[in-house]
């Protein structure tokens, strides 16, 4: 289950309610993508952590993320370019800049009215949503 951890503390408290360990790995890949606030590829991840001087393997920067993201502590996003990880886990929609390619996180809520009519024509009862949005800054 993906429970919205508003600070790293809460992640770091979550990471130990679901029996994983906080190494030294662990917890510098999650102050990254808590510190950015934005979604990074896993070689961004490593460089970043490697230019401030915290060596760490590319392999056990992509093992945690795995990780983590197993756990339901950070999301994954599969894009064209690859896996993008960001720092929540809840179910959010985005929005992608077409001309920098810049992803944000958006919360959003369908009206009532539109979730109803969708589920009579398709005959699903939504239970969440996610939406991936496309556009340009005004």
């Amino acid at each position: 289950m993906a429970i919205r951890t508003a600070d790293l503390n809460g992640a770091f408290q979550i990471c130990r309610s679901r029996g994983l360990r906080l190494s030294r790995q662990r917890k510098l890949v999650l102050e990254i993508l808590w510190s950015s606030g934005s979604h990074l590829s896993a070689k961004e991840i490593y460089e970043l952590l490697n230019t401030n001087g915290r060596c760490i393997g590319h392999t056990s920067v992509y093992q945690n993320l795995e990780s983590l993201h197993a756990h339901g502590i950070i999301e994954c996003l599969e894009k064209a370019q690859g896996r993008l990880y960001g720092h929540r886990a809840d179910p959010h929609s985005h929005i992608t800049c077409i001309e920098s390619g810049d992803i944000y996180d958006l919360d959003l809520e369908l009206p009532m009215e539109l979730l109803n009519s969708i589920e009579t024509k398709t005959g699903f009862k939504i239970e969440s949503y996610r939406l991936q949005l496309q556009g340009r800054r005004n």
